[in-house]
């Protein structure tokens, strides 16, 4: 299958005050001034700062072996461990994606921490991850509904890094990609440039199921996708 692209508006994007908020920890209505006027500038700013651009490519020649924890892409073997294993062992095709803001709120971030600007430069950061993220739900949500006008369903997305996949296979995933696809690019040690900026993979078939982070398997504190 062809590989499909996404261009995305800020203004598209699910990012909020009540979000940031969210993500930072406070409860509704519960963030102590001036944080909410200071994730407002924030965001207002990032409207114009963003690149958000993303896409995936289906491969059907796929096999998840439980024995070895592996899953096989065109001949390509990914050591994904027990949990996405068990996660994906059921699909038939797989879609691999990458999703970034780009680099302008990134930028920005560093440039108000070096400023001595911790706290605004910290909102920035995480309204970085909340725009790569939200556009990576809109690109899922498109694949699912794709997928299910054909009598298929599709699962959780995964992203090395993450249940014990090493990040150091993002040099596998990005091989099925063409060179700076979405501006994208790997340093040395695999770690993506825009910063802001997501790779993994999604189980498509027709005995799979989205069925939520399972957290209680996991010992990553720190994913983003942890309920709290």
């Amino acid at each position: 299958m062809e590989l499909k692209e996404y261009r995305f508006r800020f203004d598209e994007l699910e990012v909020s005050t009540d979000i940031i908020e969210k993500f930072m920890g406070y409860g509704p209505g519960q963030a102590p001034e001036p944080m909410p006027q200071l994730i407002n500038e924030v965001l207002e700013i990032a409207h114009d700062l963003c690149d958000i651009r993303g896409g995936y490519i289906i491969k059907q020649d796929i096999n998840v072996s439980r024995e070895d924890k592996t899953m096989h892409i065109n001949g390509t073997a990914f050591d994904i461990k027990k949990i996405i294993t068990n996660q994906l062992r059921k699909m038939d095709n797989v879609a691999l994606f990458v999703c970034t803001a780009g680099p302008g709120i990134s930028n920005y971030s560093k440039d108000l921490m070096h400023e001595g600007d911790f706290i605004k430069g910290y909102i920035a950061d995480v309204v970085g991850s909340e725009i790569v993220e939200s556009a990576m739900d809109k690109i899922q949500a498109d694949l699912e509904v794709q997928m299910e006008s054909t009598g298929l369903h599709i699962t959780d997305r995964y992203s090395p890094g993450y249940c014990g996949w090493s990040v150091g296979e993002q040099q596998k995933l990005f091989s099925f990609f063409p060179k700076d696809f979405c501006g994208i690019t790997l340093t040395p040690s695999s770690l993506m440039q825009p910063i802001k900026s997501v790779s993994g993979v999604i189980g498509i078939g027709t005995e799979v199921r989205r069925k939520g982070y399972v957290c209680n398997m996991c010992d990553m504190v720190n994913c983003i996708y942890r309920e709290k």
